[in-house]
């Protein structure tokens, strides 16, 4: 009787390519694929567990049932008539990416190797394949392009502060020109014509000049300074930022800021950079959900928690449960490729969390909340000892001041204005000059501007210090810019009053008093 079994060598070969079927590591298809008529879109012959385990099929999933390669796994539907036109035409593909979906829907990336037998009569294929799951790695192509993209704009704004803080010195020059002299105009007895002239130059004066400070806020790195801040003035300033904006796209925004919050011991621009990013990723939602939106900013003093908290509201599409858990993540946006990094609520989440904070998310059908508490210190909940009054100008009529400014015609604003207040007044062109009159004469107070040909504020108060320190301890600077510069540090080791360009006369007048004092 004959032995009909196979051959011992054939039969060892076929149970180790089972074996293998069965352990490999990645997913291996064996079947036909067709044209969309319907959802299997082909027929499956073989398909291996890693194949089930990518793509979400139950282990015990009878392998005809596995297909992969349906429409219904295409994330993008288009994906799929260009995969089987590349299979026809080249009769395979090597490491080809994917964007499918698992069978609860969640998308993921695989790149397929495979090879393809010539169309039978029905249009379908016969398909060998081989699937890797490779959405880690993707993600990690992804950041790292972000990542990159990120160093490019890091240089470009670094090198945009560079300009901006040279250009915001030459405009706040002027611009502290024209409101010096709007306000001496104001003083004046006028008609009612010229009244209303004065006072839209010294708003627009002063529009122009929040522009540049905003400017200089948003377009520089500076280091993390805090200070006891007023917590609603900081966020009526962010608001500002965006005015126009709101104004051509259709946004109303509504604020509701509780009087009395006690002062926060934050960093402002850090403060300002969370709101900020708050407010854009709100008007993004309503604009790309309704093409308007309604937003509301509120604050409150949580007294149980010891927080002041702000709350941003919008009437958006809102944020799903599932996306609550992540949303703050690194990378992480439900925007369309370019429309967002994924990294402006992290940087959020990040500032928050430094200051002490904390930052949560609220609503999940129409509209999304971000609520922000930051912690107040003891030093904020305490009453303030009311600072000591400046003495008036009768008091201290006929001290001697000395103006060390470049800009003439500022410089003459400020000139007549001090006199006026029955101060005894030079004028230095520049530091050098400066020095010369210091060294011939003994003066009260030296108001000075920081940044100058020749020799500067910074070495003109060196020199001040080591001659007169007395005198060192009643200069006052004027500046353009110090944010995020040596200029910064200078001010903040000496202890000098200073007032930064455009300032109003009335405010440079106090701080004379009060250097005086």
């Amino acid at each position: 009787m004959s032995d009909s079994s196979p051959p011992p060598a054939r039969g060892q070969r076929a149970n180790a390519f089972a074996r293998l079927f069965e352990a490999v590591h990645e997913g291996v298809f064996i079947g036909s694929l067709g044209p969309d008529d319907d959802d299997a879109g082909g027929s499956t012959v073989a398909a291996n567990p890693h194949l089930k385990l990518i793509f979400g099929y139950a282990a015990d999933t009878p392998e005809t049932d596995v297909t992969p390669f349906a429409p219904s796994r295409f994330a993008e539907p288009a994906a799929r008539a260009a995969f089987i036109d590349l299979l026809k035409t080249e009769g395979a593909v090597t490491d080809h990416l994917l964007r499918m979906r698992r069978m609860d829907g969640v998308s993921f990336w695989v790149e397929v190797t495979a090879r393809a037998e010539s169309a039978t009569r029905d249009g379908a294929m016969r398909v060998e394949a081989l699937v890797r799951n490779v959405s880690e790695r993707k993600k990690l192509d992804d950041q790292s392009r972000d990542l990159y993209q990120q160093l490019l704009q890091a240089e470009k704004m670094a090198a945009l502060g560079q300009t901006i803080s040279g250009v915001a010195h030459e405009l706040n020059n002027p611009l502290a020109t024209i409101l010096s002299w709007a306000e001496r105009l104001s003083s004046k007895k006028l008609d009612d014509a010229s009244r209303r002239g004065v006072d839209v130059i010294l708003a627009e004066a002063e529009r122009a000049a929040r522009i540049v400070r905003n400017l200089l806020t948003f377009a520089r790195k500076r280091q993390s300074t805090r200070s006891m801040i007023e917590f609603n003035e900081v966020i009526a300033e962010t608001l500002a930022l965006r005015a126009y904006e709101h104004k051509v796209t259709n946004i109303s925004v509504v604020t509701a800021l509780a009087a009395g919050l006690p002062a926060v011991f934050a960093d402002a621009h850090q403060v300002q950079q969370v709101l900020l990013n708050l407010v854009i990723n709100a008007e993004q939602a309503m604009l790309a959900a309704n093409g308007r939106g309604s937003l509301v900013v509120r604050t409150w003093h949580d007294a149980d928690h010891e927080a002041v908290v702000l709350e941003v509201s919008d009437d958006g599409p809102g944020v799903p449960s599932d996306v609550k858990t992540k949303i703050f993540d690194p990378f992480f946006t439900t925007k369309e490729v370019g429309k967002g990094t994924g990294l402006g609520l992290t940087v959020a989440y990040a500032i928050v969390q430094e200051h002490g904070g904390r930052i949560r998310v609220e609503g999940s059908g129409r509209g999304a909340s971000f609520i922000v508490e930051l912690p107040v210190s003891g030093i904020g909940l305490t009453v303030k000892a009311p600072r000591a009054s400046a003495p008036s100008m009768e008091a201290v009529r006929g001290a001697s001041v000395l103006v060390v400014e470049d800009e003439r015609a500022l410089a003459a604003a400020v000139v007549e204005a001090l006199s006026d207040a029955g101060l005894k007044v030079d004028h230095a062109g520049d530091g050098q000059e400066a020095l010369a009159r210091v060294r011939k004469k003994m003066y009260d107070v030296v108001v000075c501007d920081l940044k100058m040909p020749r020799v500067d504020g910074m070495t003109l108060y060196r020199a001040i210090s080591a001659a007169t320190p007395a005198l060192a301890r009643r200069v006052i600077f004027v500046t353009g810019d110090v944010a995020g510069t040596d200029a910064e540090r200078f001010l903040e080791d000496s202890g000098c009053r200073w007032l930064a360009k455009p300032f109003r006369l009335a405010d440079l007048l106090r701080a004379v008093r009060e250097t005086l004092a």
